[in-house]
């Protein structure tokens, strides 16, 4: 499959699969994608052109650029929606998924998405699925943002962002071409009332039975 292990982490946005892919491959000594920037990046390019994300955008994947996934405006909730529309369309998930293999195919890695263990590498050495539930993750997604849970709209806020996250699971889960699903084969995480390094410790000692580490 590749010149190394492949570790596939998916689960919905916020969950903290990112956070978590960051540092096994770092321990693992492993190449990092967060392949959902990949979605965020060509999203963002739809915006910036004035084109309905669900219009074709197959151009736009196959001209991305690292400075396009290198952006610093890719984490918004218009962004996140974009994604969505983008990544629904088949010619799209074509484009980048030779982008994600290409990506592993020389020294192996961990890659985090919402469909890397399910269609983008089914055959991956470990597979780990991450979730949580809509509040939690939309607190998560307020935090990172800058938020602050004592600013007088702070409730409005956090609910108008776990609206926002159920929408996306809802478009990421029913999509007709490789929806968010849990792999048969992988672990599933809850990290709602778990710490990032009890989540680490948990999904290290799995992928470490898993590759014979």
């Amino acid at each position: 499959m590749s010149g190394g292990p492949v570790i596939a982490v998916d689960g919905p946005a916020a969950a903290g699969k990112g956070t978590l892919a960051k540092r096994m491959a770092a321990e693992l000594g492993l190449p990092y994608l967060d392949t959902g920037l990949l979605y965020r990046a060509v999203g963002r390019l739809a915006l910036d052109k004035g084109q309905d994300p669900a219009a074709p955008a197959q151009h736009l994947a196959e001209q991305l650029t690292r400075q396009d996934m290198a952006r610093t405006d890719l984490r918004t909730t218009e962004v996140a929606q974009a994604a969505s529309k983008v990544a629904a369309q088949p010619a799209v998930r074509a484009a980048l998924v030779e982008t994600q293999r290409r990506f592993a195919a020389e020294q192996g890695a961990v890659l985090d998405g919402r469909d890397i263990g399910t269609a983008i590498f089914p055959q991956a050495d470990a597979k780990l699925f991450i979730t949580a539930s809509a509040a939690t993750r939309a607190r998560r997604r307020y935090l990172q943002l800058g938020g602050v849970l004592s600013a007088p709209d702070a409730q409005a806020q956090l609910a108008e962002m776990e609206a926002a996250l159920k929408a996306r699971d809802e478009a990421d889960s029913s999509r007709a071409s490789a929806p968010m699903q849990v792999a048969a084969d992988a672990l599933v995480i809850e990290t709602d009332n778990a710490t990032a390094d009890e989540v680490l410790a948990q999904a290290l000692a799995y992928v470490r039975e898993r590759l014979g580490r």
